[in-house]
């Protein structure tokens, strides 16, 4: 959910390009690491781990010091003290923070996995491999099939399509077989205190205290990811403040539990807020014709599915999209040689859980495998690779210095960088796709007296 997702996340071009650094209302929600795919059924006793994008990439040649239990807790009792005061103050009752408090230590184990989140280069083909792969189809039908009254009823509550709701919960948790079970209050309070994003965690902390004055859980029960997501469907507890439902009328919103029901709810009222269409796709891949003008390949730039046939774009089965889908926007996340799909309002409505493209991408394209429908058929430049992040601040410096102003410096490919990889594809007669590629970054290079070899693709 997009509040519940922590999510300065990855690209509109590859899952080691995120899409926040210029994309729409940003999510915040705290992410679990990403997994490779593992062969397992629903029961089995070694999970499908989320496939949630990473929530923040670190320079790769960054050295981080080792944490130590002993260093943090200097000032950790201090700052736990001080921030008792701040939460009694914003309405938190003083049984509820001690209460809650209890046994929590700084967690050095939480601080090292903040600190050393691995760079995130998986490519968008290699995400989607795994997101939409044959393990996570097949759980997720039988998911489907196993909570289908209750998926069904969900549906009707909220006119959010049960294998979207399905295919979301396959990603954050692999259909709740990895929900984490870390001490949410215990790894909040770390993080607030480590200081480097203080306000947000402080924000969390206080949020999940407030939940468990609810009496929605209980501390001990109240459990997640490291980074502070909780639940089949991850939820930080601003999101579930604001968003979490209680579907089954125990008089709790209870997202933690085995029995999955009010996280499912809750994910589609999400939705449902967001402006979900019951019954529209998401998005549908389709073929451009040869010659398409990449710079119609642009979210800003909305047509009827007809006038898109006009141009020669057509479903994979060769024929025009249906009108009936509402007016879409073309998107290539991997350039003009990889797959392409014309995108809907409902692409909009899972954006707001998440904002990477891929992301969107991988449920939707999960949600259809699951209803039955076909593998993507486009190819995919598999020869390329995701760019790390010190290539993709080069490749903004570079590209600002030649005049193609991507306005941050930030590593995290967006609209506005994706703008000025365009324009300069324009300038330089190449095919204008706004992809952020190895072979773009060194034609800058080549240009700018740098290293590195190669030429962006000639336009065709």
């Amino acid at each position: 959910m997009r509040s519940p997702i922590l999510g300065l996340l990855l690209g509109a071009t590859a899952l080691g390009t995120p899409a926040l650094a210029n994309a729409p209302a940003q999510s915040p929600r705290p992410v679990l690491r990403l997994a490779q795919d593992t062969e397992i059924t629903l029961a089995a006793a070694a999970p499908l781990q989320s496939l949630r994008p990473q929530l923040r990439v670190l320079d790769s040649a960054t050295v981080v010091p080792q944490a130590t239990e002993t260093a943090g807790n200097l000032g950790f009792e201090r700052w736990v003290k001080s921030f008792r005061s701040r939460a009694l103050s914003a309405g938190v009752q003083a049984s509820v923070f001690d209460r809650a408090f209890r046994g929590v230590r700084y967690n050095t184990d939480v601080i090292q996995k903040d600190r050393n989140q691995s760079e995130f280069t998986k490519t968008i083909w290699d995400y989607l491999a795994s997101a939409a792969s044959d393990t996570r189809i097949r759980n997720g039908k039988a998911a489907l099939r196993k909570h289908r009254r209750t998926l069904e009823a969900i549906e009707r509550r909220y006119g959010v399509d049960k294998e979207v709701v399905t295919a979301i919960w396959g990603l954050e948790s692999a259909y709740g077989t990895y929900r984490g079970s870390t001490p949410i209050i215990e790894a909040l309070a770390t993080l607030a205190y480590d200081g480097r994003r203080g306000k947000f965690f402080e924000a969390q902390l206080l949020a999940a205290l407030k939940i468990l004055q609810n009496g929605d859980v209980t501390a001990n029960r109240m459990t997640g990811s490291w980074a502070g997501a909780m639940g089949h469907t991850q939820f930080i507890p601003t999101s579930y403040q604001s968003f979490a439902v209680d579907f089954t009328g125990d008089g709790k919103r209870d997202i933690w539990s085995d029995d999955p029901t009010d996280a499912l709810a809750s994910t589609a009222a999400y939705l449902a807020k967001s402006g979900w269409k019951q019954g529209k796709p998401w998005g549908v891949e389709v073929n451009l014709p040869k010659g398409f003008n990449y710079t119609l390949a642009n979210r800003k730039i909305i047509k009827s599915p007809s006038q898109w046939a006009a141009m020669g774009v057509t479903d994979m089965n060769g024929r025009a999209v249906p009108n009936s889908h509402g007016n879409g926007s073309i998107l290539l996340p991997a350039g003009g040689n990889g797959a392409a799909f014309m995108i809907f309002s409902n692409f909009s409505a899972i954006e707001k859980y998440n904002t990477a493209d891929a992301y969107v991408i991988g449920v939707g394209h999960l949600s259809d495998r699951i209803k039955g429908g076909p593998p993507i058929k486009g190819k995919w430049p598999h020869g390329d690779r995701a760019l790390t992040f010190k290539e993709r601040q080069e490749l903004q410096r570079r590209l600002t210095r030649a005049g193609f102003d991507t306005q941050k410096i930030d590593g995290k490919i967006g609209p506005l960088t994706i703008n000025a990889v365009r324009a300069y594809q324009e300038a330089k007669g190449l095919t204008p796709d706004g992809y952020a590629s190895l072979a773009i970054l060194n034609q800058l290079r080549k240009a700018g007296g740098g290293s590195g070899a190669g030429a962006g693709t000639v336009k065709r």
